[in-house]
């Protein structure tokens, strides 16, 4: 008696066609639960209830799929400024704001960090930080600058807060060998005293540096004896 062969596995198809928001959107599930690193485009599929190849009509390779991942996440970035505060404020709520969202994606956030156009000019927090600077007074010239910096400065520590790097350290004893235990497993009361430390230390210097910039035609005393310097810009 003949017997039929099985019938091959088919993708069930899908009510809604593909798009790139819907895409961005399962990635961003799938990262959330497995990490980048679980991540591949035949998941991804899977999720969707698509053929693999049909998620390259719409993006390229799993680097474009993470980028636009990211992109998705940023353009969510939203804060709410008190009319009139103070720029010191604004800078704190910034990144008070941009560490929640960091806390919401940690995984994806946590790769992001790493890659140099995580930032892009016309994204949501760079516009708002920029303009905080021009509020505090920061020359034109120099606001670009000094938000890279404090952009560095405030993913570098949520990085170390997110890979509990930042935990561990701070329970390091001074002159004291590290013991190699991991400490309480819920140190989040801990990790906010410590961003909101990171901030006034920030903030505090920003303005230091506000208050002493000396007058840019005033020449400075070179104490090497190799003649007068300017103040730098």
């Amino acid at each position: 008696m003949e017997t039929s062969k099985p019938s091959p596995p088919r993708t069930r198809k899908r009510d809604i066609p593909l798009t790139e928001a819907g895409i961005y959107a399962a990635a961003l599930r799938l990262i959330d639960t497995d990490g980048v690193e679980a991540l591949s485009m035949r998941k991804l599929a899977a999720e969707l209830s698509a053929n693999p190849m049909s998620l390259y009509h719409h993006v390229p390779s799993k680097d474009a799929l993470l980028r636009g991942v990211a992109r998705t996440v940023a353009v969510q970035f939203r804060t709410m400024t008190p009319e009139g505060a103070p720029w010191q404020e604004r800078i704190r709520l910034l990144a008070t704001d941009f560490r929640a969202l960091a806390h919401r994606h940690p995984k994806l956030m946590v790769h992001s960090f790493a890659q140099p156009d995580f930032v892009q000019p016309d994204e949501p927090f760079w516009a708002a930080l920029t303009a905080a600077l021009n509020a505090a007074g920061v020359p034109q010239p120099q606001i670009p600058r000094t938000a890279a910096l404090l952009c560095a400065a405030v993913i570098g520590i949520l990085t170390a807060e997110l890979n509990g790097a930042l935990h561990r350290w701070s329970t390091l004893e001074p002159g004291a060998p590290a013991s190699g235990e991991e400490g309480p497993a819920d140190a989040g009361a801990d990790e906010d005293l410590a961003f909101r430390l990171a901030l006034d230390m920030l903030v505090a210097g920003l303005e230091s540096r506000l208050t002493a910039t000396p007058d840019r035609s005033t020449p400075r005393t070179d104490t090497s004896g190799r003649g007068t310097l300017t103040a730098p810009p």
